[in-house]
């Protein structure tokens, strides 16, 4: 049987390849819907597992707030296209960092990176990761008299930080709302700016004993 290929066996077979891409690009599409829903869920993992800071509560964690927030502003006045937006983004980043630190695993969070968002991700970190700034580090092994953090004592470690990176979160989104992109860097650039100068990363260590107080 002699097969003849004319217009309408070729109208076919591109109507088959036209299909079967749609398919594979919807399929790209729902992964990627899902990636973005998994990569946000962090907010909402570490909060259960590590607690929030209540409303009025904020001023108790002033000393570690300061310095995340005064780290990031410093960011954004150099990188203004590092904003609010992008510093959620960072926070996500951040709070997937402690979790592989205090889990020993690696999360693969490259297809949400930028430019944008990693500088502030690094600004967070050097404010309180002993992973990030080695004079934490060492800070840290002399509070604990170790030679080398274990894993539950770096997840002790992490509990204030991870719910000051959620309270920061929580204000990102509320300034959002009513001022655009910028909105909580404009916010805070009008509440504290003057006391953030110079170029310099600040850190601060928090211990439980200070809420005892």
């Amino acid at each position: 049987m002699k097969y003849i290929y004319n217009q309408g066996s070729r109208n076919i077979y591109w109507l088959i390849c036209q299909a079967f891409f749609e398919k594979i690009y919807r399929k790209m599409e729902r992964e990627m819907i899902m990636q973005l829903y998994q990569f946000e869920k962090i907010y909402s993992q570490m909060e259960r597992e590590f607690g929030k800071i209540g409303k009025g509560e904020e001023e108790t964690y002033a000393m570690l707030l300061l310095p995340m927030e005064g780290n990031v502003l410093k960011i954004h006045r150099e990188f203004p296209e590092s904003n609010s937006r992008r510093l959620r983004e960072a926070i996500a980043l951040a709070l997937f960092d402690v979790k592989g630190n205090c889990s020993g695993e690696k999360y693969d969070t490259d297809s949400f990176r930028n430019k944008g968002n990693e500088r502030l991700e690094k600004a967070l970190l050097m404010a309180f990761d002993p992973y990030t700034n080695k004079e934490i580090m060492e800070l840290l092994k002399e509070q604990f008299q170790v030679d080398m953090l274990s894993l539950e004592q770096v997840k002790e470690y992490y509990k204030f930080p991870v719910m000051c990176l959620l309270r920061i979160k929580e204000s990102i989104d509320t300034w959002e709302k009513h001022s655009g992109s910028d909105g909580y860097f404009d916010f805070i650039e009008g509440y504290m700016g003057r006391e953030i100068t110079g170029n310099e990363m600040n850190f601060s260590i928090m211990s439980s004993d200070v809420l005892a107080m």
